[in-house]
């Protein structure tokens, strides 16, 4: 059978507007048998350190753009009755416009890409579009800036998608999948598409991302006791494993047999060569961390590595990977565990990913987890210091990340012939964006709601 050619697949685009058109996806409004939000999060609790829960509230009740960022299993809900194209590549699952930014490549270089992967899952592109749209909304709406330049912001997500598929459609495989945004590219979109205020702002989030290296995260989150390097104590942001407090918050009975066992399970889900570097490290002390929003609450560890000699230390990360919050509403796929869904998911979807990125599973507790650098050069854009033309030039960039990361996980060609050429597919995602946009402030107000009255406890600047 031959192959079928740009020309083919974009037809096939054309066809599947039959069974979904493209103004289709403009149409919001909750259905007859919404699940109550409230519902979904606390089922999403389940399993979490309840004593770190009241922390994820606190921060999510803060407005309705931060309760979007925690609210990944509601919206996956709401977009599960919406129309769907038929097109399936890899999705963030939370493309929330503050899960893109700057991290370091092998090379240390700076890349522009999208990094949160937590929710990754095979599924409809347009998902991914939509939660991006409707961020952008709530992001205008939280910066104070008119509901007409709000859905231009949407608009924005749309037509920036829409511009970059058309455009990975028309390259072959290899370039599709070298290209990457990295940071000169960044300064120099800032400087001849937005504002002198704007550009700052990017020369900050670059300037912070190349400060954030090993050794500051060192200074910043290690001490010296008694001639050796151990994890200082911030609880309950930072709490370093102690017997008691490791069997306590974790289920797991002894800390050096334990970590023991998981780093070996670690080191068999790198390649080889990554196994011969860690291997010049060794354990030396952990902590629980909390961080982010939606997944304060899960297990996500810090260990403490040191190597051969004196400033020859580093910090890796652990996270706990549980069910993506697309995964109720989708196809089965089968991974062997969460983690290595999370890291297969990753490494489709990213330019480049981190060296040390890996998983295990824990043999008493039997939960996922998920490892990689902590702060490795990393830096996102201040959203509240932006203007609308910083806004709108940040949303172009992380609209091409996501088309980027689809092309390389699905079919460009047929996205893009589905998409098409008019702008009826961008006026549908602003149309659903602002309606979207209006259900979170509602289910906003509802959480609002819940913690005044006690229903919900929320423990706020935290």
């Amino acid at each position: 059978m031959a192959t079928p050619t740009r020309a083919d697949k974009y037809d096939q685009g054309k066809v599947l507007r039959e069974q979904a058109s493209r103004s289709s996806h403009g149409d919001w409004s909750p259905s007859v048998n919404r699940i109550d939000p409230l519902d979904l999060l606390q089922q999403s609790d389940r399993g979490r350190l309840a004593h770190l829960v009241p922390i994820k509230y606190g921060r999510m009740v803060e407005s309705p753009f931060t309760y979007l960022r925690g609210a990944a299993s509601v919206m996956a809900a709401d977009l599960a009755q919406t129309p769907i194209s038929g097109i399936t590549p890899m999705l963030c699952g939370d493309a929330h416009l503050c899960n893109f930014g700057v991290f370091a490549s092998p090379e240390r270089n700076l890349i522009f890409d999208i990094n949160d992967f937590d929710e990754v899952y095979p599924g409809p592109w347009e998902w991914d579009v939509k939660r991006l749209a409707a961020s952008a909304v709530l992001a205008g709406r939280s910066n104070g800036f008119p509901e007409s330049v709000n859905q231009t912001l949407a608009v924005t997500v749309a037509r920036g998608y829409q511009k970059a598929m058309a455009y990975f459609a028309d390259h072959t495989t290899l370039e599709m999948w070298y290209y990457h945004i990295d940071a000169k590219y960044v300064l120099e979109l800032f400087k001849a598409a937005s504002s002198k205020r704007a550009h700052k702002t990017a020369r900050e989030m670059l300037k912070k991302a190349r400060q954030r290296t090993q050794e500051q995260t060192l200074d910043k989150l290690t001490t010296d006791q008694d001639g050796r390097l151990r994890i200082m104590s911030d609880p309950p942001l930072l709490v370093p494993f102690r017997k008691d407090v490791f069997a306590d918050l974790l289920g797991e009975r002894d800390v050096r047999e334990t970590l023991e066992s998981a780093w070996q399970d670690y080191l068999e889900s790198l390649s080889k060569d990554r196994q011969f570097l860690l291997s010049r490290y060794r354990i030396t002390d952990g902590a629980l961390r909390v961080g982010g929003i939606g997944s304060v609450g899960t297990r996500c560890l810090i260990v403490l590595l040191e190597g051969q000699g004196e400033d020859d230390a580093i910090i890796l990360q652990l996270k706990e990977a549980g069910a993506s919050a697309l995964e109720p509403f989708l196809p089965v796929h089968t991974y062997k565990t969460h983690a290595e869904r999370v890291v297969t998911g990753q490494t489709m979807m990213q330019t480049v990913s981190d060296i040390f990125l890996g998983w295990h599973k824990s043999p008493v507790t039997n939960l996922d987890y998920y490892w990689r650098q902590l702060k490795d050069m990393k830096g996102s854009v201040e959203v509240e210091d932006l203007d609308k033309a910083g806004l709108e030039t940040y949303l172009d960039l992380c609209s091409w990340a996501l088309a980027r990361a689809h092309a390389r996980t699905g079919d460009a060609a047929t996205t893009t012939g589905y998409i098409g050429k008019s702008d009826k597919f961008a006026t549908a995602i602003a149309q659903f964006a602002i309606a979207y946009a209006d259900q979170t402030e509602r289910d906003h107000a509802q959480l609002e709601k819940a913690v005044q009255s006690g229903k919900i406890t929320a423990e706020r600047g935290i």
